[in-house]
């Protein structure tokens, strides 16, 4: 039923658990393909004063924090590669919503498995996730897997 299934990761602990889910469902359904995904936003720099910080440091901070991106996603695919699963990765870079709803467009994407921390109401009007938003945008199914511990409630 799914050919290929783009898994959102951040670094976080959070986001891995989706991993386990995602090896069964792509043993289970003969998945074609299973991609990876990180999204590394730009450089801003914050508060109310200046910095000076040249275009070339900046482009090389970014450059510093794709390389990361890279082998963080690479660590994690060579786990599922291991148990049998085609993986591959893509770092993208730029707005993280608007980069993963045009990944999910131009690489005939059919369902997306990304992890949340499973709040609702009033904390998650506050606080928010992209978890929320693909959920609200992505052209394709999202399958939301809440993580262990996560917050229940208001």
């Amino acid at each position: 039923m799914y050919q290929h299934i783009m898994v959102p990761l951040d670094g976080s602990e959070l986001a891995e658990c989706v991993l386990p889910h995602v090896e069964s469902i792509a043993t289970g359904c003969s998945v074609s393909m299973i991609t990876l995904v990180r999204v590394v936003p730009p450089l801003h720099m914050y508060g109310g004063t200046e910095t000076s910080i040249s275009p070339e440091e900046r482009q090389h901070l970014e450059a510093d924090s794709v390389e990361v991106a890279t082998a963080y996603l690479e660590e994690k695919a060579q786990l599922l590669r291991d148990k049998g699963v085609l993986v591959e990765t893509s770092v993208l870079f730029g707005n993280v919503l608007d980069e993963l709803c045009d990944y999910i467009t131009k690489n005939e994407v059919d369902l997306v498995i990304i992890a949340t921390h499973g709040r609702s109401g009033v904390s998650r009007l506050f606080l928010g996730s992209i978890a929320d938003r693909l959920l609200r945008h992505a052209p394709v199914p999202v399958l939301m897997v809440r993580a262990p511990g996560s917050i229940h409630g208001d």
